[in-house]
C-alpha cells in the first residue's frame, strides 16, 4: 500500500496552488489589491487570474484588474434577472452612499488628478490638507467659518482614507506640517471619463446642495455606487 508521504510527493507540479488561490480570493473580497502593497500576491494574482475569475463568477463577481495601474478589485455583476422576479441574492461588495462633501472631494481630488496627469509629471499625487482645503473651499458657501471647513475637511478626508481613495503619508522627522496624503490611483477605476467630463454640472449641484445644507445646519447625502460602474 502506498504511503501517505508518498502519494503527496507523486502530485503533479502543475496543480494549481490553492493556498495562494484562496489568500487571493480573501484578500479580494476584503479590499482592493495593490501591487506596490505586496508584490508576491499580486504576482500569484497574475499567475492565477483565470482561476481568480472562475470563483469570482460563483459568487457573481467580476475581477476587474488594471496591470498597468497596479491595483485588482472585485465588483458585482448587473442585477440581470432582478427584473424577472428572481429572487435577490446578497451582495458580497457592498454598495454605499456617500455624503455631499466626499462625493465633492472625490470629483475634486480626480480632476486633480486628470490636471497632474496631463502635466506628465509624477504619477503619485500628493497633497497637503491646506491644498485640499483651498479645493473645497471654492465650492463652499460664502462666509463658511475657517474653524469648520478645516473640521469638515478633516472628517471628510478621513472618510476618503477609509474608503481606500487617499492613503495618509508619516510626516517627516521634525516637521511641522499638517500632514499629507496620497491620492490613490484606484480612484481613476471609480470616477470614469463619462462622469468626469460632466464634472461642472455636478459641482453645482452640490454646491447648491451644500449651501441648502449649511443654511438648515444639517448635511445632505447622495447617493454614488462606484461598484456599478
Amino acid at each position: 500500500m502506498m504511503d501517505t508521504d508518498e502519494a503527496i510527493e507523486t502530485l503533479p507540479d502543475s496543480l494549481p496552488v490553492v493556498p495562494e488561490l484562496s489568500q487571493l480570493m480573501v484578500q479580494l473580497l476584503k479590499g482592493v489589491l495593490y501591487r506596490e502593497d505586496d508584490e508576491r500576491l499580486w504576482a500569484s494574482l497574475l499567475r492565477l487570474q483565470a482561476r481568480v475569475r472562475e470563483q469570482a463568477a460563483v459568487l457573481l463577481l467580476d475581477l476587474v484588474l488594471d496591470e498597468a495601474e497596479g491595483h485588482a478589485f472585485l465588483k458585482s455583476r448587473p442585477e440581470a434577472d432582478e427584473a424577472a422576479g428572481a429572487p435577490r441574492l446578497p451582495r458580497l461588495v457592498a454598495r454605499r452612499q456617500l455624503s455631499y462633501p466626499v462625493s465633492l472631494m472625490l470629483a475634486l481630488l480626480r480632476k486633480r488628478m486628470a490636471e497632474s496627469d496631463a502635466g506628465g509629471g509624477d504619477t503619485r499625487l500628493v497633497l497637503s490638507r491646506d491644498e485640499i482645503a483651498e479645493l473645497v473651499r471654492v465650492f463652499l458657501p460664502d462666509g463658511t467659518n475657517e474653524a469648520r471647513l478645516v473640521d469638515q475637511v478633516d472628517a471628510t478626508i478621513s472618510k476618503v482614507v477609509d474608503l481606500g481613495f487617499l492613503r495618509r503619508l508619516k510626516p517627516a522627522t521634525g516637521s511641522t506640517d499638517r500632514g499629507h496624503v496620497e491620492v490613490r490611483r484606484i480612484l481613476k477605476a471609480f470616477v470614469d471619463a463619462q462622469w468626469l467630463a460632466e464634472f461642472d454640472a455636478r459641482l453645482e449641484v452640490y454646491r447648491t446642495a451644500l449651501a441648502t445644507a449649511s443654511g438648515a445646519g444639517q448635511g445632505g447625502t447622495a447617493r454614488r455606487e462606484p461598484s456599478d460602474e
